[in-house]
């Protein structure tokens, strides 16, 4: 029986107790100039704290380690929509409903479907179609959104352009600009196109930047390959639901939202055979490589979806397998499937109580009071969190996506 978790002390935990003062002066605006000069505390095992800066953290990984970072792209997700009378109408793609599959969707030369949020909204009456006008390679192309139901607190648009030749990429690409964060309080500028990107983004679909791996540059990149440890890259499409606060008391009246994985068959037959240490750049790679875990071992048990629930990692569990085992139990699905890539959801929310089953180390960035990703690092530090962000906060540290990094072992 898996005794490790108590499901019912985990969804007791009271949110107030993952809150901290950040001042705003303490949120990091802009990124420094040269991504990897940012300071970097590193946290290890015995809990001491040390301040490097990033541009060391090619020697500071153990040895043995192997980073998993997230390779997602940020899209241009705001579209801002101009009526007639003069109304403006912000429409803020989260994820596509048809076709679903991202890169089909983004492919497309014919109308998409996504689901959406709505500024505006009352502005927007139903059976009105938008229009902008957009200006792609010296191609003129007229973009239309038609709202064509609901869902939750989003809205399902419908967009559609004058010419086949021109694809959902390049109009997105074209017409919208890049989400930033809204705790940064500020428009979107010119340099978020390239600051709020990861040197290694390549796959279209996020909404939000796995900002841990804002940090990187390449010549890092081949400082730790030239060191020996590999790099491999997975995907996770953050959605805006990263920005979600925890408005209930308790974190078991909390819904988590649901994000797009894909993760190469390679990389997970080389994860159940490994004697290396998973550092994982980032809790979406974290949350992705758990997830991989706990999606083996709902296929053992014959009850897997598609989507790791929430609360799968807290069930009680009898004979519940090891890692290697859960693992490979994906390889085999694939393999049976003729499936090179394992595609799924997630929703699993790791917080205290959670015991990690491939994850050894991680970079991340520090959260937000109250937040999900704070419960995450408090799991990873078994509780331990708050002298971190006392230090960082007594010391100079910038905050949030574009501010300083962590390293915990």
């Amino acid at each position: 029986m898996n005794t490790d978790i108590n499901a019912t002390e985990t969804k007791n935990i009271r949110i107030e107790d993952f809150d901290y003062p950040l001042p705003d002066d303490r949120i990091a605006k802009h990124p420094l100039a040269q991504r990897d000069k940012c300071q970097l505390l590193v946290r290890t095992p015995d809990g001491s704290i040390t301040d490097r800066r990033f541009d060391e953290l090619p020697t500071l990984l153990p040895s043995d380690s192997m980073l998993v970072y997230n390779n997602t792209r940020v899209i241009n997700a705001r579209l801002r929509f101009r009526k007639s009378q003069g109304a403006l109408i912000e429409v803020f793609c989260l994820e596509p409903t048809e076709p679903r599959d991202y890169a089909v969707n983004f492919a497309s030369t014919g109308p998409v479907t996504w689901q959406c949020f709505v500024g505006n909204s009352k502005r927007w009456k139903d059976g009105t179609k938008l229009s902008l006008k957009v200006n792609i390679k010296g191609i003129d192309v007229t973009l239309e959104a038609d709202r064509t139901g609901r869902t939750g607190n989003a809205s399902i648009v419908r967009f559609s352009w004058d010419n086949r030749e021109v694809t959902w990429s390049d109009i997105i690409s074209c017409a919208g600009e890049i989400p930033i964060p809204p705790y940064l309080n500020r428009n979107t500028e010119q340099s978020d196109s390239d600051d709020y990107q990861t040197v290694y983004s390549d796959i279209d679909g996020s909404v939000a930047a796995p900002t841990a791996g804002l940090h990187f540059t390449d010549t890092l990149l081949d400082k730790i390959s030239s060191l020996g440890i590999p790099r491999r890259q997975l995907t996770l499409h953050v959605g805006a639901g990263t920005f979600q606060p925890v408005k209930s008391e308790s974190i078991g009246e909390h819904e988590m939202h649901s994000e797009f994985i894909a993760v190469e068959r390679g990389l997970i037959d080389e994860l159940s055979k490994t004697e290396k240490r998973v550092i994982a750049v980032g809790t979406t790679s974290v949350r992705t490589l758990e997830s991989l875990y706990h999606a083996g071992v709902m296929m053992l048990q014959g009850r897997w979806e598609g989507e790791v629930p929430q609360w799968a990692p807290y069930d009680n569990i009898p004979d519940q397998p090891d890692t290697a085992e859960a693992l490979k139990a994906i390889v085999d699905y694939l393999d049976a499937n003729g499936m090179s890539t394992f595609v799924a959801s997630t929703r699993i929310i790791i917080a205290p109580g959670y015991k990690f089953k491939v994850v050894k180390g991680m970079v991340t960035n520090f959260h937000q009071p109250q937040s999900t990703l704070l419960l995450l690092v408090s799991a990873f530090t078994a509780g331990d969190w708050r002298p971190m962000y006392d230090h960082a906060l007594e010391g100079n540290y910038r905050f949030l996506s574009y501010g300083d990094a962590m390293l915990l072992l």
